[in-house]
């Protein structure tokens, strides 16, 4: 498929395609920049990437990716209309065929420089924004605005047809994919990797709370639930919070206090970032996506399933479509802590061959639907439609 989809866009025109994001971070847009890049030069094209930088810019040089720092993470309006002037010499210099921008900030620009040069444009509509007033409504629908406009998952799809009246016709849904390379599932998951020095091999049942420290995440309705198991007589488990809050140090001083409280200590682990969430994920039992507001996708349920760890999710968002609830885990009524408890129960209670096929079918779920080669291919695809 990827093969015939590349042969059409060579033959059509050289692909040249202008990512545009605001920085090369660790986060799911940023590691899916990195993948469709990779794409890109696998087809034969250049993948260039516009961006303030971060931790990912030797990983897109690593994979052919050619990048140009631009401060494209400001919402200064002079700035970001600079940019738009910055973004437009840099496409026609570099002979650019698409412009592809993946957040809000940067689209602006680099729509502006796409309409200049009469050239097609995308997007990528990652999240589920918050929209407070009617200026922040005309800021997101940026998003919205691409020749084609691709979405995160069905979830994120109807969102951009039904909040911005989006012709169907140019919203595609490609969800975001998982590299089995790294998330691997059986004997080999764990070789190489030390698991998490906050995991007790002693402490009973695991669960993982893998997301940045602020509180739609879930981390507070998490620690509730544990509290509430306590109450219950339940003992036998662990939970482990990885993330880091970005500043937001309150927050983390108040979810330290919520375990102080309710007497966790030993029960629930405030970790930091974990570089090698891979480790993490083979060292538990169970991964939780307790938030309180929609995932647009939620990239950390299917890692976990990709690894056969089965996920306890809010019943709310992308989660919906990834967690195939009494099958691959179970999904809760999101914001309740009752809900949530009685979940982490019904998994602590599992016996070991339910977890098998439970393994089993969070494994062959991802495997055939969120592989990121068919992400990428599927990208390439859109980019081929627009060139034709």
């Amino acid at each position: 498929m990827l093969r015939r989809v590349l042969d059409v866009m060579t033959a059509v025109r050289p692909l040249c395609v202008l990512q545009v994001v605001p920085e090369l971070s660790t986060g799911g847009v940023e590691r899916t920049t990195i993948e469709v890049a990779e794409g890109i030069v696998q087809a034969g094209g250049r993948a260039l990437v516009a961006s303030e930088g971060g931790q990912l810019e030797d990983r897109l040089t690593a994979v052919g990716g050619e990048f140009f720092r631009l401060p494209l993470a400001t919402k200064n309006i002079l700035t970001a209309w600079r940019n738009a002037g910055r973004l437009a010499a840099i496409a026609r210099v570099e002979g650019v065929t698409i412009i592809h921008a993946r957040s809000r900030a940067p689209a602006w620009s680099a729509r502006i420089a796409a309409r200049r040069l009469g050239l097609p444009f995308v997007t990528t509509f990652h999240g589920a924004y918050n929209e407070g007033n009617v200026l922040k409504k005309l800021y997101n629908s940026v998003m919205a605005s691409g020749d084609l406009v691709i979405a995160n998952s069905g979830f994120t799809a109807d969102l951009v047809k039904t909040r911005y009246g989006t012709d169907p016709a140019r919203v595609v849904t490609i969800p975001r994919g998982v590299d089995f390379d790294i998330f691997q599932r059986g004997p080999d998951a764990a070789k190489g990797r030390a698991p998490h020095p906050a995991i007790d091999p002693d402490g009973g049942v695991a669960f993982l709370l893998p997301a940045r420290l602020t509180r739609w995440k879930g981390q507070e309705l998490a620690i509730e639930a544990c509290r509430l198991l306590l109450e219950r007589g339940v003992r036998t488990f662990q939970l482990v919070i990885a993330g880091s809050d970005q500043g937001r140090s309150d927050y983390t001083a108040g979810l330290l206090a919520r375990i102080s409280a309710g007497g966790l200590e030993h029960h629930v682990k405030l970790v930091g970032d974990v570089r090698d969430i891979a480790a993490a994920y083979a060292g538990v039992d169970y991964v939780l996506v307790p938030s309180l507001e929609p995932e647009a996708f939620g990239r950390t349920a299917v890692e976990a399933q990709a690894m056969g760890r089965p996920v306890i999710a809010s019943n709310i968002g992308a989660p919906v479509e990834t967690v195939i609830n009494g099958e691959t885990g179970w999904q809760f009524e999101a914001g309740n802590a009752e809900a949530l408890a009685d979940a982490m129960a019904t998994a602590i209670g599992t016996d070991a061959a339910t977890y098998a096929r439970m393994s089993d079918s969070a494994w062959r779920h991802v495997s055939q639907l969120y592989r990121a080669s068919t992400m990428v291919a599927s990208t390439l695809a859109v980019y081929a439609r627009l060139l034709a």
